[in-house]
């Protein structure tokens, strides 16, 4: 399994090679930055900063590169997003990106490279919250500084983003409940005590600061998460997502940030 420094370097080839005197700063976010990667279970995040928004056959070009070191990566492979710089330091929200990787989308890659190029490029609110942890944690693997490209992302907007990210946990947990109840802690954690954290850390602020009921659960997540095992669904998980999701919504109606 390759060490993460090997995967990055690729990246930054990659990234230089295509967008040249183009390219702003490759930025590595996520786990990677936040001291918690686990090669079993994260995947490496990247943001790609350029000044102008690249054209198809660069875009194509640097797909086929990224598809390469995903399959040479660990087994969550990379997730990296192309973004302008003008959107990085006056902060828009939903955020546009020119072009978005993620092993999710490996189907239609293979299947229609112009279709892949139409469907993944527009705004991703996602977006919001990586660039929050990008200037808390971010490193700057080249190019520019963090506080040289990246604007301050408002409050709310971080909110909304992370919170987007957990919708549909009630239906995720059955299929990941490892990654969603820590996923949901880490979101509790922001709406309650403004934390930015990781998902490690989110699942020991949700023992210290959740209900009992939910500690062998959570207590079970963070350690499969630093470790090699694997979280089992039970019913827990379910009543665990339903407590979660009460709690964030709330969070939002009382910031005004949605209305039902």
């Amino acid at each position: 399994m390759p060490e993460l420094n090997i995967i990055t370097d690729a990246i930054v080839t990659a990234s230089r090679d295509v967008f040249g005197d183009d390219l702003v700063g490759v930025y590595l976010h996520g786990s990677a930055s936040m001291g918690c990667w686990n090669p079993s279970k994260s995947d490496v995040d990247v943001i790609v900063v350029v000044d102008d928004a690249p054209n198809k056959d660069d875009k194509l070009r640097f797909l086929d590169c990224i598809v390469d070191i995903n399959s040479r990566a660990t087994k969550k492979g990379v997730e990296i997003s192309v973004v302008r710089r003008d959107v990085c330091k006056n902060f828009v929200y939903p955020t546009p990106y020119e072009l978005h990787f993620s092993q999710t989308h490996l189907a239609l890659y293979y299947a229609d490279k112009d279709e892949y190029l139409r469907r993944l490029c527009g705004v991703d609110r996602d977006l919001a919250a990586h660039f929050t942890v990008i200037n808390k944690y971010g490193v700057a693997l080249f190019g520019a500084p963090v506080s040289d490209v990246f604007g301050e992302v408002d409050a709310e907007y971080y909110l909304d983003s992370i919170a987007a990210d957990v919708e549909c946990a009630r239906e995720d947990i059955k299929r990941d409940p490892l990654y969603v109840t820590l996923n949901l802690c880490r979101v509790l954690a922001y709406a309650r005590d403004g934390l930015v954290i990781s998902k490690k850390d989110g699942g020991k602020w949700g023992l210290e600061h959740l209900p009992d009921r939910f500690r062998p659960l959570i207590s079970c997540a963070v350690q499969c998460y630093i470790g090699d095992g694997e979280t089992e669904y039970t019913s827990a998980a379910s009543d665990f997502a339903e407590y979660a999701l009460g709690e964030i919504e709330s969070a939002l109606r009382a910031r005004h940030i949605y209305k039902t």
